[in-house]
């Protein structure tokens, strides 16, 4: 039997990865707020509301907008769904919002562009297979990787094919952009940079194993992890590696990157921060279980989630857990922080809201 998937919304452009896609709205609509002068991305407009959120989890993967001043712990909870919008099977992508539009994957093979105040489809984009991957945006650039093996580059006001790239395996990955290439890797067990207005490829590099995790950009450096177990650090321009580092088993998770620091996840069930530069250890947190979640950093803590049912949360600089609360569920979503909140989803089918000083929901 088919299943359908739904986006359902209700909020201010965080991204969270679960089966259905949530993004929480209050009724006083906030998507028209003075614009920023921070852009998200090195290819991004020079002006944006700080609603936006261009790529999974935003720029250096931080998962952290700095911007955004409407929702906070005292309003959060009379959020209410605004709408939702179905489409034909599971959503595991998190949407990316920009220039008052939602661009987001399902499973049934689409790309969909949506309108963030109403939930009205403007276009979408039927791949070969299932797009797991979270939607980059860029110069009016839509890109996203498919189970079909390819990465799309898509054209953002009408969905238009602008390229497509095909590597040797599925693309569960989702792209960063920096700079004008397009980072992603791919199951073929490589990690690739492409042009970003060509699809042309510039390099790639080879690990032992599928590479699903997401790409981050950082200062000329590309830190990504791989099934082989490593977190690798590559030269942005060239591809060649600069360091890895062997955690106990699968990364799936993906970086963040703040103060000279790579914070990660492990199947090995551990939490990992280590030193950009040279990949040194700095120090690890064990959790009970896989840590699938991809780390958020935000004013001295990280924030991850764990398949112990977990959301935690660390002192950046020395891994001592400052709080935690029990889910019904594990947790492989990735959290975003924004104006004293963490939001993350659990596999039990909530979305929860915390303080981020107490972790109280």
């Amino acid at each position: 039997m088919q299943r359908t998937g739904k986006v359902v919304v209700s909020g201010s452009g965080l991204q969270i990865g679960l089966t259905c896609i949530a993004i929480l709205l209050l009724s006083v609509f906030c998507f028209g707020q003075t614009p920023s002068s921070h852009p998200t991305s090195d290819d991004s407009p020079t002006t944006h509301v700080p609603t936006t959120w261009c790529e999974f989890h935003r720029h250096n993967m931080e998962r952290f907008n700095p911007y955004e001043n409407f929702l906070t712990i005292n309003n959060v909870g009379s959020l209410g769904l605004k709408w939702s919008y179905k489409t034909g099977d599971t959503v595991f992508s998190s949407p990316a919002v920009t220039g008052g539009v939602v661009y987001v994957g399902s499973l049934d093979d689409n790309v969909y562009a949506l309108d963030a105040r109403t939930g009205a489809k403007l276009w979408s984009y039927t791949a070969g297979n299932s797009v797991q991957t979270s939607p980059a945006v860029a110069n009016g650039v839509v890109y996203a990787g498919s189970w079909d093996d390819n990465v799309y580059a898509l054209d953002a006001n009408t969905g238009a094919l602008l390229w497509s790239y095909a590597t040797g395996d599925h693309v569960l990955s989702s792209p960063t952009v920096a700079k004008g290439v397009v980072y992603v890797g791919s199951w073929d067990d490589n990690v690739y940079a492409l042009d970003a207005r060509t699809g042309g490829k510039l390099w790639s590099y080879r690990t032992d194993w599928m590479v699903s995790s997401s790409p981050a950009v950082v200062d000329g450096v590309v830190y990504v992890g791989s099934w082989d177990g490593n977190v690798y650090a590559l030269n942005a321009h060239t591809g060649a590696r600069l360091w890895s580092y062997p955690t106990g088993n699968i990364v799936i998770s993906s970086a963040a990157v703040a103060n000279g620091v790579v914070y990660i996840g492990s199947e090995d069930e551990n939490v990992y921060a280590l030193n950009a530069h040279t990949g040194a250890l700095l120090w690890s947190y064990p959790t009970d279980n896989t840590v699938d979640s991809s780390p958020a950093v935000a004013n001295g803590v990280v924030y991850v989630g764990s398949d112990d049912d977990n959301v935690y949360a660390l002192d950046a600089h020395t891994g001592a857990e400052l709080w935690s609360y029990a889910t019904g569920g594990g947790v492989d979503s990735s959290p975003a922080v924004v104006n004293g909140v963490v939001y993350v989803g659990s596999s039990d089918g909530n979305i929860y809201a915390f303080s981020l000083k107490q972790g109280q929901e």
